[in-house]
């Protein structure tokens, strides 16, 4: 159907049905309606693939650069500050490895939703072009680790290892890290790269810890009971819970492999064209230099309003994007100007569900009636057709999810599910403040918390510095430019940071810090920016991690903090920061001089051209 094809009353009908469905799924608790894994639900984030018989010798030492985070974050902002000529940086990371959240989803089918030729970082530097379109965890991890390896980062790592206090020496202008490892690192930068997919979520169900059979997190995928040819899973009655963009993965990748699947759905995912490729002999060979970037940035704008010639990628991301941007291009309520192109998507949407599902009660209940950018789009071309296996079953809750978890199983609508296994496909702490989901609290000048400061909400210079936080830096989608290619962003980042701590060598500044003017217009920025029509429509969106699960006007968020002019433009900001190349906004202490014995003269920057920023 296209939006010429739309009829008033089909839109109308269509708009009804969209509140109706939010309606059943909108919690009062919002967010709170899903626990962390910690104290009795530790077992949830146990790490199947570390030696547990692991120990070592504390450390005490001083470096430059501690970077504490090894997944793509953390790893490109190792790679960008070896390149301006950083030689003494420590990583901190509770995986056994590198690699972030490809070390920790292992679970069977993982693989990436945007293109891998863009998602997976530094190809040209390592000279390495991925096997298929969409490339699988095995590949995506090796090539971590390479990039690791290619940097090397390894030397410099602490594997196994998680920080749990950052504290700032006034007197010394030196950051001091503390491990549960009994490790005391001092460094004169800080660079925190966290990420938001590494520490598992559940959700608030009664009884989970009542549950007798097994029981799992996919980002904890228990191989040691699962088999790698999911032998362990034969035979069982098993049971996910979650239907994102990790349950549709999984779930018709172990279908087959077990005796009886059943499905727990409370909200319908987006289904469209995955068209998974190999990489051709051809396509790579005509690569030229700069082609990753040039890749990168096209997708970026395809996907978030911003003309281009062609659509270089050519997938079901650019092309529904675009269909959509077109239709609110220059127009004041853009979310309402392009409402038409976006009923007749999910209508596409939904007739695929018939065309791929024989149940009709089955494919009724998988149609998701939301907008599309509700909740992040999945990409399948499997998953729909798995609800025709005779040992697959979908329990939907009707957006309530399930009741209680028993010893025996679930319990949906008073009836009992019995299961052997059950598999939580639930996800991450994503939607929540970004100090919340964290093992540390970041302890600033004067003793300061980064939850006191940040308690109303995010407050940053470019989404890199905190006023109070001196030389400590945040890398992620703290109050930045927000690509569905999070790669793309964490790159901009990575570069800003490297092109940033070598300006600072260059003019010997010992302590940077955001001034409070740079910092209150960057906030102010950010908050005036949100334009009333998109906080009417994530208002009217089914909940997810996208809008708050139903409260998006909650300033405290992790990813409430967007810049208002999209991801292209935001770097183009940071560009031309650069290029000024006068650090405004920025308060400088010179190196071996006490930040308080300044007078403000002194901390004017130094105005000598530096050079060397990476392209």
């Amino acid at each position: 159907m296209t939006d010429s094809q739309v009829t008033a009353d089909a839109l109308e009908v269509a708009r009804e049905a969209y509140r109706r469905e939010r309606e059943k799924r909108v919690r009062d608790e919002g967010n709170e309606q899903f626990i962390g894994t910690d104290g009795v639900y530790s077992d949830f984030q146990r790490d199947h693939y570390a030696d547990p018989g692991f120990t070592r010798d504390p450390i005490t030492e001083t470096v430059e650069v501690v970077i504490v985070g090894g997944g793509i974050g953390g790893l490109l902002a190792g790679a960008r500050l070896r390149e301006a000529g950083y030689n003494a940086i420590r990583v901190i990371e509770k995986g056994a490895d590198f690699g972030g959240t490809w070390y920790w989803n292992r679970y069977p089918g993982a693989q990436c939703d945007t293109e891998s030729y863009i998602y997976l970082p530094l190809l040209e530097e390592l000279g390495f072009v991925p096997s298929e379109k969409y490339a699988h965890q095995p590949e995506i991890f090796d090539h971590l680790r390479s990039v690791g390896r290619h940097y090397g980062l390894y030397d410099g790592a602490l594997f196994q290892t998680t920080a749990t206090e950052m504290a700032w020496d006034e007197d010394e202008a030196e950051w001091v890290l503390s491990t549960d490892r009994g490790d005391q690192v001092r460094a004169q930068y800080l660079v925190l790269s966290t990420g938001d997919q590494h520490k598992p979520r559940l959700p608030a169900v009664p009884g989970i810890l009542s549950f007798a059979g097994k029981m799992f997190h996919t980002s904890r995928w228990d191989r040691e009971y699962a088999g790698d040819d999911l032998s362990g899973l034969a035979g069982k009655r098993v049971g996910v819970i979650g239907t994102g963009a990790t349950g549709v993965q999984v779930i018709p990748n172990i279908a087959a492999h077990v005796g009886e699947l059943l499905v727990f759905q409370r909200t319908p995912a987006t289904i469209s064209v995955r068209d998974n490729k190999p990489t051709g002999p051809d396509w790579a060979s005509a690569l030229e230099p700069g082609w990753q970037h040039r890749r990168s940035a096209n997708f970026t704008a395809c996907v978030t309003g911003v003309a281009v010639e062609n659509d270089l990628v050519g997938d079901a991301w650019t092309r529904t994007m675009m269909e959509l941007n077109a239709a609110a291009a220059g127009k004041t309520d853009p979310f309402s100007a392009n409402e038409l192109v976006d009923f007749a998507i999910m209508e596409r949407i939904r007739s695929r569900v018939d065309e791929s599902v024989r149940d009709p009660d089955a494919a009724a209940a998988l149609k998701p009636f939301y907008r599309f950018n509700c909740k992040r789009p999945t990409f399948n071309d499997d998953y729909l057709p798995a609800f025709n296996l005779p040992n697959v079953r979908l329990i939907d809750t009707g957006g309530r999810g399930v009741e209680r978890i028993t010893p025996d199983g679930i319990i949906v609508d008073g009836e009992l599910h019995e299961l052997d296994v059950l598999i939580f496909a639930t996800g991450f702490d994503v939607g929540t403040a970004y100090t919340h989901s964290r093992s540390f609290d970041l302890v600033g000048r004067g003793g300061v918390r980064l939850s006191e400061r940040w308690a109303n909400g995010m407050r940053t210079f470019h989404g890199l510095h905190g006023r109070g936080f001196p030389n400590c830096f945040f890398l992620g989608f703290t109050q930045t430019g927000f690509s569905p290619n999070f790669t793309h962003t964490l790159n901009e980042q990575a570069s800003h940071l490297g092109y940033l701590l070598g300006a600072l060598r260059e003019r010997g500044v010992g302590v940077v810090e955001a001034s409070q003017k740079a910092e209150d217009e960057w906030v102010r920025t950010i908050r005036e920016g949100r334009s009333p029509s998109q906080l009417k429509f994530l208002r009217e969106c089914t909940p997810s991690y996208t809008n708050g699960e139903g409260k998006p006007d909650d300033e405290n968020r992790f990813v409430a903090g967007r810049y208002p002019g999209g991801p292209i433009e935001f770097f183009a900001v940071l560009a031309r920061w650069r290029e000024a190349d006068s650090l405004e906004g920025l308060e400088l202490t010179p190196a071996g001089t006490q930040r308080g014995e300044q007078d403000q003269q002194t901390r004017e920057p130094a105005m000598a051209r530096y050079t060397g920023a990476p392209q």
